[in-house]
């Protein structure tokens, strides 16, 4: 009995220190959509993540063809939605524009990415 007990004690002991797989916050959608074409400018940049995401370290940047950053500097995550990162946009030309995007979700994993999208008159 004794040795039975032991037995369980180490089993869970070993189940409790052994933590899950965390899931990295992978971009799970985006409006402007990544590679779409939208006509006129949108207000907002909007990533959706498949995790949570801690506000203080998690970032997104609108860039326009040269490179110079076009997004009004305000990137947050929302606080009804903590797998929501969104950016202000002032009116943009017609063009290409690309997101760069960092964030480290609630598990401690970072992720980053880049995709474009288009302005159309």
């Amino acid at each position: 009995m004794k040795r039975l007990l032991s037995r369980f004690l180490i089993a869970a002991l070993t189940a409790m220190s052994v933590s899950p797989a965390g899931a990295h916050a992978r971009l799970d959608r985006a409006a402007p959509a990544a590679g779409s074409v939208v006509h006129g400018s949108p207000p907002q940049l909007k990533l959706w993540f498949t995790e949570r995401l801690e506000p203080a370290f998690s970032k997104v940047r609108v860039l326009d063809r040269n490179g110079k950053q076009v997004d009004k500097g305000n990137p947050e995550v929302d606080r009804a939605d903590a797998k929501l990162l969104r950016v202000s946009l002032p009116k943009l030309a017609p063009g290409t524009y690309r997101v760069t995007w960092r964030v480290l979700s609630v598990d401690t994993h970072v992720s980053e990415g880049i995709f474009t999208f288009d302005v159309a008159p």
